[in-house]
């Protein structure tokens, strides 16, 4: 899928959210951050991510188109909490209580982990792969490895080799 062009409008309201939020942490917390970059090159059903050492929040273009104000309702801080809360307390969970109290004290934003966009858009094609237990569905890069004969991948629950087609219990 081609990465859609984003409207400088809706760029600029996302770096206008980005900065308010971020003076909103420099006040709050009575520290200085820099202004992180933000790349829209996140692909797949991911809205964000938050790339700690690089100081970037990368986002998905095709999501945010979607979803506009609740992507930056509810991304954008979410991002910009998981740098701000490894800024200030380093390597903690990703989604732990000072990620949650970063969300709700400091950015004024409910905290919650996952999105609730519709993803049939930027959803995968995937390939079903059995076990003895169930039917699995591989990425076309995983299905790809088995193919080459790179990797081979067991079932977490019953441990079995996957292979290829769909399940039929036995």
């Amino acid at each position: 899928m081609k990465t859609p062009r984003l409207p400088i409008a809706l760029q600029q309201a996302v770096m206008r959210s980005l900065r308010h939020l971020l003076q909103l942490a420099c006040e709050k917390l009575a520290l200085l951050f820099a202004e992180p970059a933000l790349v829209y090159q996140q692909r797949g059903t991911a809205a964000g991510t938050a790339w700690l050492e690089k100081w970037e929040i990368h986002l998905n273009p095709v999501l945010l188109l979607e979803n506009q104000q609740a992507f930056i309702d509810e991304v954008v801080p979410h991002e910009l909490a998981r740098l701000l809360v490894w800024k200030v307390f380093g390597h903690v969970p990703p989604h732990g209580k000072e990620w949650k109290w970063m969300m709700q004290e400091v950015l004024g934003v409910p905290a919650r982990r996952i999105h609730q966009f519709e993803i049939d858009s930027v959803r995968a094609r995937t390939f079903p792969y059995r076990c003895g237990c169930q039917q699995h569905h591989l990425t076309l890069r995983r299905h790809n490895c088995v193919l080459r004969g790179e990797s081979e991948y067991r079932c977490v629950r019953c441990k079995s080799l996957l292979k290829p087609g769909d399940y039929s219990p036995s």
